[in-house]
């Protein structure tokens, strides 16, 4: 399958060179020229088949052309060694549980299924890589930018990984502690790079990064930000598991699901989701107070502005990259994406009182990003429907903020205690594209 370019500028790609890329020529991201259907007998029958499964036949849509059948089998059981359950929490409303995985949040999969198949296509020695290796070296070399949960899911999904190193870059002071360790004590292949600015300046850096001709020339260049097709399509696998296991309970009828959205790779891949045939009937998006695309809901008109930090720091994004993969997905018609998508926003004094009121009538556990789902479905769930909202990480990440809202002591899950005791490793760096650009090339 070929991928095309949102700003309609670059010429096609082969799915490795859209992988290994990350972006496209003309600054535009990567779509699949077209979307396949499943048939009518998966969804007849996918409530009696494992998270493993239903992940391979979807993966076998996007990437079966490219990948050998065997080999994208395995890439999907080694991603998918842990189970996404849905949790009732009222009547009308259920949790997917995406924090199962190593990093105890959503970005497990998409972060472990990229590095999987980039090193199918290191091995492959396909067409664009042995083109690129005969004037760069071999190795390839990650950029992300993180708010939160990416960079610790990419670190970890490709930490040890041969002939790839990926260097997270990430706002100062503005990420939990436990998030920080999980990608700041990893060492190997892994370098972290604190940056003095916000999430925005970060991304900028990873996007100016692979405009510059030098640094391309020098170093061969990729991203595991949702702005790569291999880090945000698997994550339409949680959204095909979450009906399946809704219809094991008689509930998936007039499924509405919720999504906590920063960069809108998770609610894309959901969209990709619907396109494919998922049978649900519409989507939330729910913003904190970074309420960009509510307000594009709203008005027809998009308007990116700097990020504002929020409790749901996750979800921090002023200008999501996303969004040009959304408008692309409906031709740019604003009337066709309310009709799937609607929009809820949330402040910071909004989601406390949340996660108070669920926890004192359900005893449940909202994250600051969970909780915006959860309301979002209370707050426009239609009668007759039942609501999934995406609990995208385990609250414990966030722990000190969540205890002292809560007045609780939330446990702190042996994985993440293991990465606490690590010795912290950053390089400090300023938000300016020539002190990024220097350290790469010194490297």
């Amino acid at each position: 399958m070929k991928y095309y370019s949102t700003n309609g500028k670059a010429e096609n790609a082969t799915l490795e060179k859209a992988v290994i890329k990350g972006l496209a020529e003309d600054k535009g991201l990567y779509m699949p020229e077209k979307i396949n259907p499943l048939p009518q007998e998966f969804f007849d029958n996918i409530e009696k088949l494992s998270f493993q499964e239903i992940a391979f036949r979807v993966a076998e849509c996007f990437f079966g052309e490219d990948v050998e059948s065997t080999a994208l089998r395995e890439i999907v059981y080694d991603t998918l060694q842990f189970d996404c359950p849905v949790a009732k929490v009222t009547d009308e409303i259920y949790s997917l549980e995406l924090f199962h995985g190593p990093t105890l949040a959503f970005k497990d999969v998409g972060a472990r299924f990229m590095a999987r198949l980039l090193q199918y296509f290191l091995k492959q020695g396909g067409e664009y890589l042995m083109q690129g290796g005969e004037k760069k070296n071999k190795n390839i070399n990650v950029l992300v930018a993180t708010s939160g949960d990416t960079g610790s899911a990419v670190a970890n999904g490709f930490l040890g990984v041969e002939g790839i190193h990926v260097y997270v870059l990430y706002p100062k002071g503005k990420v939990s502690p436990i998030q920080e360790c999980q990608f700041t004590t990893l060492g190997k292949n892994i370098t972290a790079i604190e940056v003095d600015g916000v999430f925005d300046d970060c991304q900028a850096l990873v996007k100016t990064a692979f405009m510059d001709s030098e640094l391309n020339d020098a170093m061969m260049l990729t991203s595991a930000n949702s702005i790569n097709v291999a880090r945000f399509l698997p994550q339409s696998f949680y959204y095909f598991n979450a009906y399946a296991r809704m219809k094991e309970q008689g509930k998936a009828e007039n499924l509405v699901m919720c999504v906590p959205s920063g960069n809108f790779g998770n609610i894309c891949s959901a969209l990709f989701g619907k396109r494919m045939g998922l049978p649900v009937k519409r989507f939330i998006a729910a913003n904190n107070a970074n309420d960009i695309f509510y307000n594009y809901l709203q008005t027809g008109e998009y308007h990116p502005k700097a990020s504002v930090q929020t409790l749901a720091n996750a979800m921090d994004v002023g200008d999501p990259s996303n969004f040009a993969r959304i408008y692309n997905l409906y031709g740019g018609e604003h009337k066709a994406i309310c009709r799937d998508i609607s929009g809820a926003t949330y402040k910071d004094q909004e989601i406390m009182d949340i996660m108070r009121e669920c926890y004192t009538n359900t005893g449940y556990i909202l994250d600051p990003h969970g909780a915006c789902g959860y309301q979002a479905l209370k707050d426009n769930m239609q009668e007759g429907e039942t609501g999934v909202f995406c609990e995208t990480a385990h609250p414990a990440k966030f722990k000190a903020t969540v205890d002292s809202i809560l007045q609780s002591d939330i446990e702190i899950p042996a994985r993440l205690q293991a990465f606490m005791r690590g010795e912290k490793k950053s390089i400090a760096m300023s938000k300016e594209f020539a002190d990024f650009k220097a350290f790469l090339l010194n490297e």
